[in-house]
C-alpha cells in the first residue's frame, strides 16, 4: 500500500473507530439527532474530500500546469521543516483566521451555521458546513498549490494528522479528561491544550452561550494548532466540559437549504437562511440572545 492509500485510510478508521465508540456510549440513538441532522453530516463527510478537495486540487494543478509550470516541484529538495511550516501557516492558519471570520461576518456565519445548531458533539459534526464555506476556504486552495510545488510527501503526513485531531476534537470519546483527572499529567495537560484542539476547548467553541462561565463560541477556533488561539488572544481554557450546545436560531431548515445556501434558500421569513440578508440576521460576535426571548 503506498503513502497516499494510508494518508486517505488514516482517517477513516479513525473516524470509525470513534463513531463506532459513540454508538456504543448511545449517541445517535439516545440524542436529538434528526433524520434532517443526519443527512446533513453524511453528505457533508462524503462531499469534502470526495468531491470539493479533488476537484480543487485538480483546477489549481491544471491552471498551474498552464501558466506557471516553471515552478513545479521547485521546492521539492528543500528542508522538509519549511515544508511542514508552510502548511502549517498556509493551511491551518488561514482556516483559523477563515473560521474566524464566519464568526464575525454575518453572511460567512450562514455558510457555517449548519456547523452549530446541532444541539450534541459527535465525530459527524466535524464537517457539517455549507458546500461554499468549503468551496472557498484558502487553506484548501494554498494546500494545492504547495502540492504542486513540491511538497506533496509532507502533505501526505500532515493531512492524517490534522484530521485525527480534528476527528478527535469533536468526538464525545473525550480523551482528554484522563490529563486532567491525573494531577501529574496536569503539565503535560497545559502544554497539549495550548498547541492542539482538544475536545474540552472545542467543546468550549460549540457552547451555547459564554454565560455559563465554561463556552467561548466566539472564540477557540483553532483546528489543529490550537495555539493560533492562544497567540491571537481568542482562546479560553477552563478544563470543564459546557452542559449545552447549539446556536441561538435552533431553526433546522432542510438539508438542502443548509448545505447549499445560498443558492437554495429557506422559506421561512423568520429564518436566517431566508436571503442573504435579513432582519432576522444574528452577528455571531455579539452575546448570546435567546431566539424566543
Amino acid at each position: 500500500m503506498n503513502n497516499e492509500s494510508i494518508s486517505k485510510l488514516i482517517p477513516i478508521i479513525i473516524l470509525l473507530i470513534l463513531g463506532i465508540i459513540e454508538s456504543l456510549g448511545g449517541l445517535y440513538f439516545n440524542d436529538k439527532r434528526t433524520k434532517n441532522d443526519l443527512t446533513i453530516e453524511l453528505i457533508s463527510l462524503t462531499v469534502l474530500p470526495t468531491l470539493i478537495q479533488p476537484a480543487i486540487l485538480l483546477f489549481v494543478l491544471f491552471m498551474m500546469d498552464m501558466w506557471l509550470s516553471l515552478y513545479e516541484d521547485y521546492f521539492i529538495n528543500s528542508f522538509f521543516l519549511w515544508h511542514v511550516l508552510a502548511f502549517l501557516i498556509l493551511d491551518d492558519l488561514t482556516q483559523y483566521l477563515w473560521h474566524r471570520l464566519s464568526h464575525k461576518n454575518p453572511f460567512m456565519w450562514k455558510l457555517h451555521r449548519p456547523h452549530h445548531v446541532v444541539e450534541e458533539m459527535g465525530v459527524l459534526v466535524t464537517y457539517r458546513n455549507a458546500v461554499l464555506y468549503y468551496a472557498f476556504m484558502p487553506g484548501i486552495w494554498f494546500s494545492a498549490i504547495l502540492i504542486y510545488l513540491g511538497m506533496i510527501e509532507v502533505y501526505l503526513y500532515y493531512l492524517p494528522i490534522k484530521m485525527t485531531v480534528i476527528l478527535l476534537a469533536h468526538s464525545e470519546v473525550r480523551w482528554d479528561r484522563f490529563l486532567y483527572k491525573h494531577k501529574a499529567l496536569h503539565p503535560l495537560a497545559w502544554l497539549i491544550e495550548r498547541t492542539i484542539s482538544t475536545p474540552c476547548t472545542h467543546y468550549a467553541h460549540h457552547g451555547l452561550t459564554s454565560e455559563d462561565g465554561v463556552s467561548n463560541p466566539n472564540g477557540n477556533y483553532g483546528n489543529l494548532l490550537f495555539f493560533w488561539d492562544v497567540l491571537f488572544g481568542t482562546a479560553k481554557i477552563t478544563r470543564k466540559y459546557p452542559s449545552k450546545f447549539g446556536a441561538w436560531n435552533k431553526m433546522k431548515e432542510p438539508w438542502y437549504v443548509q448545505l447549499l445556501f445560498p443558492i437554495i434558500r429557506s422559506k421561512d421569513s423568520r429564518s436566517e437562511l431566508s436571503s442573504i440578508k435579513t432582519k432576522m440576521d444574528y452577528d455571531p460576535s455579539k452575546d448570546y440572545k435567546d431566539y424566543n426571548s
